[in-house]
């Protein structure tokens, strides 16, 4: 399951490091050790929180290409068939919504709290996960 440090979690929320952490002990968004013994939220948790927060972060890629709208965001629904798949992503105040085949989403290993990158041009969007190589 995909969790995110502190950190993490305020880049993407798109306030400071200070801000989560005092949502986490005024218990509005659930935190606990991770496997190093540090402060970490889980990702279907922020998935919804986010959902209910809107702030673009940094995108986390650095491959060149002529799209311009790029959102960052995080997974917050998936409907998906043996064929198809609906993937939602919360991207700051935007809701961004892609249409792909449900490999995609396998291969990617997209799922609720995952870390997207929404990537549009012209009517076609593309989801992308940072750091992964086909």
């Amino acid at each position: 399951m995909t969790q995110y440090r502190i950190s993490e979690a305020a880049e993407l929320l798109g306030v400071s490091d200070d801000t989560v952490r005092r949502w986490v002990d005024g218990g509005r968004l659930a935190a606990d050790a991770d496997a190093s013994g540090r402060l970490a939220v889980d990702g279907t948790a922020l998935a919804a929180f986010a959902v209910d927060q809107a702030s673009t972060p940094t995108d986390p890629s650095s491959v060149g290409r002529s799209a311009r709208n790029r959102f960052v965001g995080i997974v917050t629904a998936i409907t998906m068939d043996t064929v198809m798949a609906q993937v939602e992503l919360q991207c700051g105040p935007h809701r961004v919504v892609s249409l792909m085949s449900s490999e995609a989403v396998r291969e990617l290993g997209l799922e609720i709290g995952s870390l997207g990158v929404a990537v549009i041009k012209a009517t076609n969007v593309i989801v992308e996960t940072p750091g992964r190589m086909p």
